[in-house]
């Protein structure tokens, strides 16, 4: 029996991705071990290469993202280059893009097309805010769909504008829900033999996180309102950012299994009965004296570390706010590869995020970027059968383009 690389190994994935949320989901497919082909438009290729940090025209912003893939860089709109693509796609498991709706089948790659050409695979799309409906064709980004969702309208403080998020939560997080859409069609097929079409978007996903705020509005009738509340919890307390004498201490000591733990934490055993205090619901109407309370407590305190120690005594959840720095070199995450080292033949040693999941059958991945077209030959050689001279021709037509970095 071979021996698998890994759990995705054998499986071949076209990747019409860019930027973000796709690459994202190949990213992680290529560190589960398919062979992601990296299709690039012509002739500058995913705009990431562009996004900082760069040295001598090398994004460190597209290594991170793109490790491990082979890199096509084709133009599509040639009609030789398109009849490239159409030749790849019975050679593979898998298609994937998320170019803004409707841009794939201008390319003459819609899914009828494409499952023409290979019924067994699964084709996948990501965008912003779904593929039908009112808003489907505005353009959009990670934040655009966080705005619709209600999400940013959760974020901050209430007297003041929503948060902008400085990080790629709705991107990365919907690259995993496609992830997952992509490996469930794949199980599908093992079982009927078809492929299928799948979609999913940031604004699908995005409001999937509210665990609390559509259920409770609804089932209310509007009687309960979900709000922004700034660094605590609107209806859990205490549940949010308390001011340590170093740093911001999160402390989640507001649910009714651990509210008698944090009274026992802070020295104040005859709270956890107090009738204002003794449930969710009379600590969600008496929030502001109870955040006072227990930055009291901190504020008594000599140090963080004792108020860290009270708390990890009585188990209740808490954290230091970390910044980036800190999370980067705290050795939890250095031990686990949470954070891990790569290298990379221009840009040399830097982290970068580690792969999330764990396989207790399979190693992790020692994965490399392409530069622009790096692959072009020799995916036309294996995948298609095309001779050096076959390659040349296209080279010497603008149909392959290929850079330095």
């Amino acid at each position: 029996m071979t021996q698998l690389k890994h759990v995705l190994d054998g499986y071949k994935v076209l990747d019409f991705t860019q930027v973000l949320a796709g690459p994202a989901a190949t990213r992680m497919m290529a560190e589960m071990g398919a062979e992601v082909i990296k299709v690039e438009l012509a002739p500058n290729g995913d705009p990431s290469r562009a996004l900082p940090f760069l040295r001598d025209g090398r994004s460190a912003y597209y290594i991170q993202q793109n490790r491990g893939k082979k890199s096509l860089c084709i133009d599509v709109k040639n009609p030789a280059g398109l009849e490239v693509i159409k030749a790849f796609i019975p050679k593979v498991d898998v298609m994937i893009e998320n170019y803004a709706p409707g841009v794939i089948a201008r390319m003459g790659l819609h899914y009828e097309t494409v499952c023409a050409l290979n019924p067994k695979i699964v084709m996948c799309s990501i965008s912003s805010l779904g593929q039908t409906g009112p808003l489907a064709n505005r353009p959009g980004y990670d934040t655009i769909g966080a705005a619709y969702a209600g999400v940013l309208d959760m974020s901050g403080y209430p007297d003041r504008a929503p948060v902008f998020p400085a990080l790629g939560i709705g991107d990365v997080s919907t690259g995993v829900h496609a992830l997952a859409a992509i490996t469930s069609a794949l199980l599908g097929r093992e079982r009927t033999g078809r492929g299928q079409y799948v979609e999913t978007s940031l604004l699908d996903c995005y409001f999937g996180y509210h665990e609390l705020n559509v259920q409770m509005l609804s089932a209310s009738r509007g009687a309960m309102k979900p709000r922004r509340t700034g660094e605590h919890h609107y209806m859990v307390a205490p549940a949010g950012m308390f001011k340590g004498k170093h740093s911001y201490i999160l402390i989640i000591g507001g649910l009714d299994r651990q509210w008698p733990a944090m009274c026992l934490a802070m020295g104040r055993p005859d709270l956890a009965d107090d009738p204002r205090y003794n449930s969710l619901a009379a600590r969600a109407q008496n929030i502001k004296e109870v955040i006072r309370i227990v930055q009291d407590w901190v504020d008594s305190t000599d140090d963080d570390e004792e108020v860290e120690r009270a708390l990890e005594k009585h188990r209740v959840p808490y954290a230091p706010a970390l910044t980036v720095e800190q999370a980067m070199n705290h050795p939890h995450l250095r031990q686990r590869r949470t954070v891990r080292t790569i290298r990379d033949r221009f840009l040399g040693e830097f982290d970068v995020p580690g792969f999330p999941l764990r396989f207790s059958e399979y190693a992790e991945l020692t994965l490399e970027a392409p530069t622009l077209g790096e692959h072009n030959a020799e995916v036309l050689r294996d995948y298609l059968g095309y001779s050096p001279v076959g390659i040349d021709e296209l080279d010497r037509a603008g149909v392959l383009h290929h850079g330095p970095r």
